[in-house]
């Protein structure tokens, strides 16, 4: 039986390192020759995460935001618009739009293109699937090369081959790691999402890696980078902000925002009515204020993160990084311990 390592599970070497300053490291990241990016950041194609507002702000802070598909094209193509309503300082828009696989996904993907979206996302659960296969494919076929097309979710090399040969240009690397995802308690399946990136990363396809699940800090983002990771993929550490859609709430004068996964129960009845499988839950998160301040103070970590391994960019991370794992104590000593007595 194959073991598995998870974010806990595992720690970085601090190693030599020559820089005098974290302004000399460079974060950014390309999803294909065409699409670069500051940040290795992506918002989540969530109801509760991504629509207009989100979108255009992680294109201004450097990042990339998909609105999500949980909606009629008429409203997904106002949610785009109003994402690129206002000029832009560079000229350069980003926005990509989540479809699915069947049903309206072509439709959806034509409205996309011509509403000025710059990739189109192909949001399933489980990507592994032959509706992926037909869509990626009917896709190609319909829109050739001229569209970027991210895929997923998926958890296994073989997998992420399958998808890269199908047609995706970036895939979706984790199954079940999600705050608000109960895939793993209901069907018993799925991977820890680093194990998956770590493997993932070992295809020899020219495929963007986009790992999605299951982060929870600064260190966890540079953890996935380091194991192979192009991009992350946030849902529970942006739903807290201001651009969020989630509806704020009061709890005891606390302010917070709904956060809930796509498969949960109170998603699906919204959405289309009724409920298949409940592999999500709706919760709440606390308010973090702007998305700028929350990318901000991720954007330090992770720059501090590099220059730890002593490196300069992300492609110096993956090649110079090592791991190491950790024991149980290891994990509680790596948490703030300061012990409190009133002595």
């Amino acid at each position: 039986m194959k073991a598995s390592v998870c974010f806990d599970d595992v720690l970085l070497i601090p190693q030599f390192s020559d820089i005098t300053s974290r302004k000399e490291i460079n974060l950014s990241a390309a999803l294909d020759k065409n699409l670069r990016f500051r940040l290795p950041i992506i918002s989540s194609p969530m109801d509760t995460v991504t629509e207009d507002k989100m979108a255009k702000k992680m294109n201004e802070c450097g990042g990339l935001g998909i609105i999500h598909r949980y909606n009629t094209i008429e409203e997904q193509a106002q949610l785009l618009k109003c994402a690129l309503a206002d000029p832009y300082p560079d000229g350069d828009e980003i926005i990509g739009v989540a479809i699915g696989v069947s049903g309206d996904y072509l439709e959806r993907a034509a409205a996309a293109l011509a509403g000025g979206a710059r990739m189109v996302c192909v949001d399933i659960a489980h990507g592994h699937h032959i509706l992926m296969k037909h869509a990626l494919k009917t896709l190609r076929h319909t829109f050739g090369t001229s569209m970027h097309i991210m895929a997923g979710n998926v958890a296994t090399l073989e997998a992420f081959n399958d998808l890269s040969d199908w047609g995706a240009d970036s895939i979706r690397v984790g199954i079940g790691g999600g705050s608000i995802c109960s895939t793993r308690i209901q069907t018993g399946h799925g991977m820890p999402t680093l194990q998956s990136v770590l493997d993932c990363a070992m295809s020899d396809r020219n495929t963007t890696l986009v790992a999605d699940g299951g982060i929870r800090t600064s260190g966890d983002i540079v953890k996935a980078l380091a194991a192979g990771a192009d991009f992350v993929m946030l849902g529970s550490l942006l739903a807290g902000t201001e651009e969020a859609p989630g509806e704020t709430i009061y709890d005891k004068a606390e302010r917070r925002k709904v956060y809930r996964g796509m498969a949960s129960k109170a998603a699906q009845l919204e959405w289309r009515g009724h409920t298949a499988s409940e592999e999500g839950v709706s919760s709440t998160v606390p308010y973090q204020g702007t998305l700028s301040g929350v990318l901000g103070s991720l954007e330090k970590g992770i720059r501090s993160g590099l220059s730890y391994t002593g490196a300069y960019n992300l492609g110096e991370l993956r090649a110079r990084s090592k791991f190491i794992k950790q024991s149980s104590a290891g994990q509680r000593e790596s948490f703030t311990h300061i012990v409190l007595n009133n002595v």
